[in-house]
C-alpha cells in the first residue's frame, strides 16, 4: 500500500484462473495467471493480502468466476463486489449481496471502467484507513454509490479488443 496525497493506493490485481477471475488486494508481488483458484488464494494469503471476488454472477462475462467455484471458495473470500456498474442484469447484485450476508464478506463496488466516461460510475465512500485490517473495517462502514452504465459501452470494449487483435 502506498500513500500518495490526496488518497491511498492499494496494490491489487485481477488474476485470471481457468475458472474465472479473482482479485488479490494489498499484494507485494504479481501472481501469474492460469493457476488454479485455490492456488491463487494461497498465494494471495502468503503475501498477507485480501481475496476479493469481482463482478460475481455476471453471465455475460467469460471472466466471471463460475457459480460452482464461488460456492466452493466462499468461506475464503474477504470481499465481494455487490455492485458493478457494468454487470447485467441487475439481479446479479442481489445474488452477490445475499452471498456476502451468508458468509460475512465485506461488500464493495466497482465501475470496471473500460472507457473514460465510466470512471467513478460505482464507488464506495468510506472512512480513512491504515492497512488491510483497518481497510476491511472502513469498507464495512462505507456507503456504496453509483449507477449502471449504458449497456452500449460493451460494444466500445468489444471494438477496442477487435482493433488490438487486428494490430497485433
Amino acid at each position: 500500500m502506498q500513500s500518495l496525497a490526496p488518497f491511498t493506493v492499494i496494490v491489487a490485481e485481477e488474476i485470471i484462473t481457468p475458472d474465472g477471475e479473482i482479485m488479490g488486494m494489498f499484494l507485494e508481488e504479481t501472481i501469474p495467471g492460469g493457476l488454479d483458484v485455490k492456488e491463487v488464494i494461497s498465494r494471495i494469503r502468503a503475501q498477507g493480502g485480501l481475496v476479493c471476488l469481482p463482478h460475481p454472477f455476471d453471465i455475460f462475462r467469460h471472466s466471471a468466476l463460475r457459480n460452482k467455484v464461488i460456492e466452493e471458495i466462499a468461506e475464503e473470500i474477504d470481499i465481494i463486489e455487490v455492485f458493478n456498474s457494468r454487470t447485467l442484469p441487475p439481479h446479479n447484485s442481489a445474488k452477490a449481496l445475499a452471498l456476502a450476508s451468508k458468509y460475512g464478506m465485506a461488500k464493495s463496488a466497482g465501475s470496471d471502467a473500460h472507457t473514460l466516461h465510466e470512471i467513478g460510475s460505482a464507488y464506495v465512500e468510506m472512512p480513512e484507513f491504515k492497512g488491510k485490517d483497518d481497510f476491511l473495517q472502513a469498507l464495512e462502514e462505507g456507503k456504496i454509490s453509483g449507477h449502471m452504465t449504458n449497456p452500449f459501452v460493451h460494444f466500445a470494449s468489444a471494438w477496442t479488443k477487435l482493433r488490438k487483435r487486428r494490430r497485433g
